[in-house]
């Protein structure tokens, strides 16, 4: 088994009997072993399933689209289902929209500010420098898509500090992953961590979550939290919250690659 070898197939149906079974029946009977499988259910009376299956692929005895063309019409017709397969051979793309803060190691950074120029280079890394003012919002956001364009199957939001528009998030639904610095909805806003500090709060955390049109009330994908006490000054706050941001938005990423997410109206099931 290697990675390049494996397949992914995420669902989201009505509840009935029979789901599990028809699905692995069918990959059964074309030479797919199944290695990995994740369900759940809000109710088993008229609720709605999820389930999250990772199966092999060498010894197939068909394509992948008659695979595909078969599951519909065999199974996920029959079950009503919403559902994808991706392949971990074809890998997902990653942009990254950043300000001045440094971001993880990625493979296309494009900045509102050029601080971080030189060190994305040092990474090989494509670096485009787009301006915005609210003269020019319009025009950056139409060069960043143009910018994105066939290039990204995730955008994530490295403290870029700017408001993206509908039209914006529109382009890329449930495919833009933001990093909140406090948890939501908590301190919500500027500043969280000098709003934490004079209510004395005793934990703080990080918020990663799908963009929408709405600020900040994405489908939240993953939370942390550290516990402080009044010893902390702002800046420990800071440099404490920042950990958390970096753990919490890796492990959102990451789950989005590996087809982890389902998001079901406002909120995400999660197959970690």
């Amino acid at each position: 088994m290697t990675p390049e070898s494996t397949a992914r197939l995420l669902i989201t149906c009505p509840d009935r009997p029979g789901i599990v079974a028809a699905v692995s029946n069918l990959l059964y009977n074309h030479g797919a072993n199944i290695t990995a499988l994740d369900q759940h259910s809000t109710d088993p009376e008229g609720g709605t399933f999820f389930m999250r299956l990772e199966f092999q692929t060498p010894h197939m005895d068909i394509s992948r689209p008659a695979l595909e063309r078969s599951f519909q019409d065999r199974v996920a017709g029959h079950y009503d289902m919403d559902w994808t397969i991706s392949y971990s051979a074809n890998r997902k793309r990653l942009a990254i929209l950043a300000s001045r803060h440094d971001p993880a190691v990625v493979t296309r950074v494009i900045s509102n500010h050029p601080d971080l120029r030189e060190a994305v280079a040092t990474f090989g890394v494509p670096f485009y420098h787009v301006p915005v003012t609210p003269e020019t919002k319009t025009t950056a956001e139409a060069y960043i898509l143009d910018l994105l364009e066939g290039q990204a199957d995730l955008v994530v939001l490295a403290r870029y500090m700017q408001i993206l528009t509908p039209e914006f998030v529109g382009r890329f639904p449930h495919r833009i992953i933001n990093i909140h610095h406090s948890f939501l909805p908590a301190f919500a806003g500027a500043d969280p961590y000098r709003q934490a500090s004079e209510r004395g709060v005793k934990l703080i955390g990080a918020t990663a979550h799908f963009v929408t049109s709405a600020l900040d009330e994405g489908p939240i994908i993953e939370q942390d939290v550290i516990r402080v006490s009044h010893r902390h000054s702002v800046s420990d706050l800071r440099e404490l919250g920042r950990d958390i941001e970096r753990t919490v938005v890796a492990r959102a990423v990451k789950w989005f690659l590996e087809d982890r997410i389902i998001v079901h109206g406002n909120k995400t099931v999660v197959f970690s």
